[in-house]
């Protein structure tokens, strides 16, 4: 009896270990990707410098972070699922959608009211997304595909096509105003990076997150509500990316139907790039925001040296194949 009791004590002390040193290493594991991005990031800034006399100046790095916000505050909510070992491809119509939606509601009532209803269109698409990967049991790929083609329809029937202008000017002024070098959009982008970051590194909603990507069937086995946890790992995406649809409409003074085009495979990007392994159990939202930094210096940058547009998606695309690749690398070398 007693022996038994001495082994399972010790099974208990080992299995805490195991706990403790996995722990320490998926904090050196994200220290380590983190500054692979981070030297990324520092090359590119010394490359584009050398080649354009104008990227080191106040303005242009004023515009970069002005650039960086939307996509971060979207890296943020994909961070979260990616994590959890899935996709949210619906991104880019929810940010079309809630500007579109805040947009018009601002023309004839207050701005907080048509904020307000902006966010409601975020954490409904999302609430849509939790819903289909949870209860009808759609993989988020095909879930999250689906509403990115109803919420663009929607946001295209409300508009008839056409942009949206006569934006308020406060709300103008916000999305294109700041403090020093920093914009207000930039600003907001940082509070809710901390908040959820903090969430994620000190909150059992963090440990769950982790553990649901890690291994679905062990969080199931422990007791964990698995389907639950996907549920608002999916509305913090929808939230996260009307948040960033009512940021780019105060930004560009106008909400388009189609304004979030592509803007859901520069913030898979984003996650990748800053360590998120598509294949779930890891990711940092600091890790994304620099992520989104590196992919927010490479559009300005080949901008600047005239570079085409139509380059720059070609680049874009490629950029996500390499992060892809590297996450593979990385997972293959136990890097």
């Amino acid at each position: 009896m007693f022996s038994n009791t001495a082994t399972q004590d010790s099974s208990l002390e080992e299995s805490d270990l195991d706990k403790k040193i996995s722990l320490k290493s998926s904090k050196w594991k994200d220290l380590f990707n983190s500054s692979l991005v981070a030297s990324a990031l520092v090359l590119l800034i010394i490359v584009f410098s050398l080649a354009s006399p104008y990227f080191l100046s106040s303005n242009n790095a004023y515009h970069i972070i002005q650039q960086v916000a939307v996509v971060a505050v979207l890296a943020v909510g994909q961070t979260y699922v990616i994590i959890t070992a899935g996709i949210d491809l619906s991104q880019g119509a929810v940010v079309g959608l809630s500007g579109v939606v805040g947009a018009l509601l601002m023309q004839h009532n207050s701005i907080e009211v048509a904020i307000a209803a902006g966010l409601a269109v975020g954490l409904v698409v999302g609430a849509l997304n939790g819903f289909l990967i949870t209860i009808a049991k759609l993989p988020p790929f095909i879930a999250t595909l689906a509403t990115l083609s109803i919420g663009g329809g929607v946001a295209l029937i409300l508009t008839n096509g056409q942009p949206v202008f006569n934006i308020p000017s406060s709300f103008v002024n916000f999305g294109s105003g700041g403090i020093g070098i920093f914009p207000y959009i930039a600003i907001v982008m940082l509070a809710l990076a901390v908040l959820f970051q903090v969430v994620l590194s000190y909150t059992r909603f963090g440990r769950f997150t982790y553990a649901v990507g890690s291994n679905i069937v062990a969080a199931r086995l422990s007791g964990l509500k698995v389907g639950r946890q996907l549920f608002f790992v999916y509305l913090i995406s929808g939230f996260m990316s009307a948040v960033g649809g009512l940021l780019l409409t105060g930004y560009v003074a106008s909400a388009l139907p189609s304004a979030g085009s592509n803007y859901e495979l520069e913030s898979i990007a984003a996650v990748v790039i800053g360590g998120g392994s598509l294949f779930g159990g890891e990711g940092t939202v600091w890790g994304s925001i620099v992520g989104a930094l590196l992919l927010a210096t490479l559009s300005n940058g080949t901008q600047l040296l005239g570079i085409s547009t139509y380059v720059q998606v070609i680049l874009l695309g490629l950029v996500v194949i390499l992060a892809v690749y590297f996450d593979n690398f990385r997972r293959r070398k136990g890097v």
